[in-house]
């Protein structure tokens, strides 16, 4: 099942919640050139998951959910244009476990 926040696609899949960027937000950033995750272990909705530096922004993305961070996309560190990828296997950000089943089914969806 996939949901939708805050211009990121939320997919539960093998017991985590993976996010990662819409099409819209993958156009309105442009060519992603460096990105940084966070070095937190747990997200709290609106924490900061990732800072991007793209083409025609700088833009920090915020948390749908609450969650602990299972995994981070470390090929997007070294090749930031991953997450500009329409391959959701090339194009997540990280991956949540310990997320509120309630909260997940409470964003709109995808």
């Amino acid at each position: 099942m996939t949901k939708r926040a805050n211009y990121l696609f939320a997919e539960q899949k093998d017991g985590l919640v993976v996010l990662s960027m819409t099409p819209e937000l993958q156009d309105d950033v442009g060519t992603v050139g460096f990105v940084e995750f966070t070095t937190e272990s747990e997200l709290e909705v609106d924490s900061a998951i990732a800072t991007l530096e793209a083409s025609k922004t700088v833009l920090e993305i915020p948390s749908p959910l609450v969650g602990k961070v299972v995994e981070v996309n470390e090929a997007a560190v070294k090749t930031p244009k991953l997450l500009n990828s329409a391959d959701a296997n090339e194009n997540w950000l990280v991956k949540l476990g310990d997320v509120d089943q309630a909260a997940f089914d409470a964003l709109e969806e995808a």
